[in-house]
């Protein structure tokens, strides 16, 4: 639909930005395989509406999850079920790990959900709506203990769209996206209370994803391919180190897995993997998606 390949306004720079390139992946039939019950890399690509399920670190595909639309940004909780944000369906779908259908479906119709993110502190599921089904302003839901229906609903003046979010280890949240005139603009969110500014000390060209490393809030810029990490206090973020994707075109939702980050590239129609911090050339790609604009690793 429309709709997300213009949420690609932000996730592609512009509705005339990344064409399909390559073939898309064989889909795998029936349950998955048993070497699949290690680690789990899920990829969603919002061209085929399909998310691929490989093998993680080799990158083997195990099965493709269909009967999506406009598949974006993913979250996993600490039992390795995965949140798809399913954009054009307007709503988030749950598979558990290695599940080939969906244990839930959350839904809050008239809404384009395009990330999330999980509360450790509580469980709670934060999901970024880029902007109602009608153009209207999008906004910030929380799902208690990942169930149900949307409990608390946020907005932010500045932020015209939200694309993606994510929560520290203290339960802070953090958020970014759009203004009306397209320019990246950040947010937070202490544990009850409000979204407010977040300033950075580090221009960001287009917002892209948003993660705790452990340490650090960590921001993308698509339109550099770096992942900039910052120490967050009191609503304003000092740099403190930056992690070039090399030869990446266009990474959006980036997953970062301890000492790996994991790109969908977007432009360039793979799924890079990188040493994290350290960056530089990529240690890994995969091949044979179109779109793919989220990443999660289910364990």
């Amino acid at each position: 639909m429309a709709a997300l390949v213009c949420v690609a306004a932000a996730l592609l720079t512009s509705c005339s930005g990344a064409q399909p390139s390559a073939a898309p992946l064989p889909p795998a039939i029936g349950a998955v395989r048993p070497d699949a019950h290690g680690a789990l890399l899920y990829v969603s690509d919002t061209e085929t509406g399909d998310v691929y399920v490989f093998s993680y670190p080799k990158g083997v595909l195990q099965q493709t999850l269909t009967g999506f639309t406009d598949p974006a940004g993913e979250c996993v909780d600490g039992n390795g079920d995965v949140f798809i944000a399913n954009t054009g369906g307007s709503d988030v779908v749950v598979y558990a790990h290695g599940g080939s259908a969906p244990i839930a479906t959350l839904k809050d119709k008239g809404y384009f959900p395009v990330g999330c993110s999980i509360d450790p502190t509580t469980g709670n599921l934060a999901v970024t709506n880029d902007s109602t089904v009608s153009g209207g302003q999008g906004d910030l839901v929380i799902y208690k203990s990942a169930k149900g229906t949307p409990k608390a609903r946020f907005t932010y003046a500045a932020m015209s769209q939200m694309l993606l979010c994510g929560y520290d280890a203290a339960g802070n949240l953090y958020v970014d996206g759009l203004t009306a005139s397209n320019a990246s603009v950040f947010a937070w969110k202490a544990p009850h209370g409000r979204l407010d500014a977040l300033t950075l000390d580090q221009s960001i060209g287009s917002a892209g994803g948003v993660q705790w490393d452990g340490k650090h809030v960590a921001i993308g810029d698509q339109s550099t391919n770096t992942i900039y990490q910052f120490s967050v206090a009191k609503g304003h973020g000092k740099r403190v180190g930056a992690t070039q994707l090399g030869g990446a075109a266009m990474v959006f939702a980036f997953w970062i897995d301890a000492t790996k980050v994991i790109g969908p590239d977007a432009g360039a129609a793979d799924v890079g993997i990188w040493k994290y911090p350290q960056g530089g050339s990529p240690v890994k790609t995969i091949g044979g998606v179109y779109v793919p604009l989220g990443a999660a690793v289910s364990r």
